[in-house]
């Protein structure tokens, strides 16, 4: 009776860090969830994670933030790591067919002499104030801005109408 008790004891101890070594890895599904509704927000598509990387765990919840119109990053910020996840076509449109066809034209978001909220965001914190556009901007497009005075002149990625962010 002991040396079963024994064996059954030896045995869930060595299944113990097989499990937690199982369970220290990233699960990507949550994630791809929050790329998508962040590319979705955008027009876009976003590729789902490969399911092969495997990164530790993240201790809270990875920030998905938009790089450009073509990329969204993931980041761990306090394990360090970030996964550049790649945006596809319109949200819900088949994928095209290899060929040469000109991208769609868009009105702008943002026109010239708008005001405009810029957002600079780090890690630990966020500030945002008010520029004037210096030109015409669609979503995704790098514009130019005039901070209070003439001389204060800054770009940023255009995010929505009347919105932009700089990047880090």
């Amino acid at each position: 009776m002991t040396r079963m008790i024994v064996a059954c004891l030896a045995a869930s101890l060595t299944a113990l860090p097989a499990a937690q070594a199982q369970q220290a890895m990233q699960d990507w599904q949550p994630i791809d969830a929050m790329a998508q509704a962040v590319a979705n927000a955008m027009g876009r598509a976003a590729v789902p994670i490969d399911r092969r990387i495997k990164l530790a765990r993240c201790p809270e919840q990875p920030a998905v933030t938009a790089l450009d119109v073509q990329t969204l990053a993931v980041r761990c910020a306090p394990l360090g790591w970030r996964l550049r996840v790649p945006l596809t076509g319109p949200a819900g449109a088949a994928p095209m067919q290899a060929g040469f066809a000109a991208p769609a034209a868009t009105a702008p978001v943002v026109r010239r002499g708008d005001n405009v909220r810029v957002t600079i965001e780090s890690e630990t914190f966020t500030v945002s104030y008010s520029a004037i556009a210096t030109q015409d901007g669609r979503l995704g497009e790098t514009i130019a801005l005039r901070g209070n005075d003439a001389k204060n002149m800054l770009s940023a990625i255009v995010t929505g109408p009347g919105r932009a962010r700089m990047t880090d």
